[in-house]
């Protein structure tokens, strides 16, 4: 074996190796935890005793009935409630001691995506995250313009930018608002019933958008109550029921 066949035989022995383990620790890294948490809506016990884990690469779906506590666990990871009981992190975050003044910090590392899509009426596609984006902290024409471009692209929608929300269907919309979570790339996106107001196919069409990203390592936490839906892109799923979170076993068909 020649000298230079030999160093890289070496490098590649040590490359692959170092590329598998990071690999493999990208994939193990906790994301989100909660154990032994109860959530409250004012006095009211919505859910209790949760334990719950997501880790890096996970697409996991919530569902439960309406006023089950979809929406309030939801509100927890994102700051809008307090964890009173237990303890939880997310992404580096506790729960528990968060300060109001750190909340906002906690949401540009979450990407979290809505039923009702959220995007300002009054502006473009573009206005609308070059507004996200210079209020998170960018202020580059050039890369502000590439990194819209890049999102828009992601969700097949790179040629809309110029519109207004009321140029486009439901399903682009939700397309647009997923590409807007995406802006700073997120360590957790979390979707809040995203094909609750979409008909079928274009639910589907946007479950391909949201598996395609997971695909790619976005780690995605999605409410639902569409079954068929989990029917056809099967993932782990937990149920809220009775004050309780549990995972459930999808019967295969």
């Amino acid at each position: 074996m020649s000298i230079y066949k030999y160093f890289h035989f070496i490098y590649s022995f040590f490359y692959d190796t170092f590329t598998t383990l990071k690999y493999q620790l990208f994939m193990t890294e906790t994301i989100l935890k909660l154990t032994d948490a109860s959530i409250y809506q004012g006095e009211n016990l919505v859910l209790s005793e949760i334990n719950f884990k997501m880790k890096k690469g996970d697409f996991v779906y919530l569902i439960g009935k309406t006023g089950s506590g979809k929406s309030s666990f939801m509100k927890i990871l994102y700051g809008d409630l307090r964890l009173q009981e237990g303890s939880g992190q997310i992404v580096d975050f506790n729960l528990n001691k968060i300060k109001e003044k750190d909340i906002p910090y906690l949401r540009r590392r979450l990407g979290i995506v809505f039923q009702d899509f959220k995007l300002l009426p009054d502006r473009s596609v573009n206005s609308n995250f070059e507004f996200v984006l210079k209020a998170t902290g960018w202020k580059n024409k050039k890369d502000i313009i590439e990194k819209i471009d890049v999102v828009l692209e992601k969700v097949g929608m790179k040629s809309q930018g110029y519109k207004f929300p009321h140029e486009l269907s439901g399903g682009e919309q939700q397309r647009v608002a997923i590409a807007r979570a995406l802006l700073n790339d997120p360590e957790l996106i979390l979707a809040d019933e995203p094909t609750g107001n979409l008909d079928p196919q274009t639910s589907i069409e946007i479950m391909q958008v949201l598996k395609e990203i997971n695909d790619n390592g976005n780690t995605i936490l999605m409410t639902t109550h569409d079954y068929a839906i989990i029917s056809k892109f099967p993932y782990k799923t937990f149920k809220c029921e009775n004050n309780a979170l549990f995972e459930v076993v999808q019967r295969k068909n």
